[in-house]
């Protein structure tokens, strides 16, 4: 009798990160207990000693410490073996001074990787692109990015993007196009005629009209 295969769902924004518990260069990891308290940016890459690769994963690495400092945890994935991770981190650690300390899971079954979306068969059926999952503190994914296999993430943005969700749910706002940390928020729109006449009435943020307006936090 065959076993039914299992049939993934491509998670969205909004929706809880699937658990699991993996393998990873720290030992076994489940995402429910590493998530507790804090933020997740959960990556995949390709595969080990590939070039852009081991520079997307060296920025991280050097940034560390900003993460930390934002309440954020990072989750490196490949589907590589445990002993291909470790001798990577080690050969980037003495070719870089760069150590990539943080976990990555061997995800060799590709559980993970399905889980989440992660292999796109009009690239690859054997490697996972360049997925990027914000998690927040509630284990709610609030962001996903998508990266061929050809082309390197952006570290900026994944930070400043991280800073706008973290302000958004401080500050119950809105960031508009390009919007960076110091820079103006977006104040809710009005949603009754109530609303709307107070919001005309507001000499204490800078309005477009009554439904596009901006304020310094």
């Amino acid at each position: 009798m065959e076993t039914p295969s299992t049939t993934y769902t491509m998670p969205r924004i909004g929706d809880p990160a699937p658990d699991f518990t993996a393998p990873t260069t720290h030992g076994d990891l489940t995402l429910s207990e590493y998530n507790k308290d804090a933020w997740v940016i959960m990556f995949s890459h390709p595969a080990d000693f590939t070039p852009v690769c081991t520079t997307e994963l060296s920025a991280f690495a050097m940034d560390k410490e900003w993460f930390a400092a934002h309440n954020t945890k990072l989750i490196g994935l490949s589907i590589d073996s445990i002993h291909s991770h470790l001798a990577w981190v080690n050969n980037v650690r003495e070719k870089t001074g760069v150590y990539m300390d943080f976990p990555i899971i061997a995800d060799l079954d590709m559980h993970v990787a399905h889980l989440y979306g992660m292999l796109h068969p009009g690239a690859s059926s054997t490697a996972a692109v360049r997925a990027v999952f914000f998690i927040d503190p509630k284990g709610v994914i609030r962001l996903i990015m998508y990266y061929p296999l050809n082309v390197g993430r952006n570290m900026e943005e994944i930070q400043r993007v991280l800073v706008a969700l973290q302000t958004a749910d401080t500050h119950a706002c809105a960031l508009p196009v390009n919007w960076v940390e110091g820079d103006k928020v977006i104040v809710p729109p009005p949603k009754n005629l109530k609303e709307m006449d107070a919001r005309i009435a507001d000499q204490s943020v800078e309005k477009v009209d009554f439904y596009l307006a901006r304020k310094s936090l």
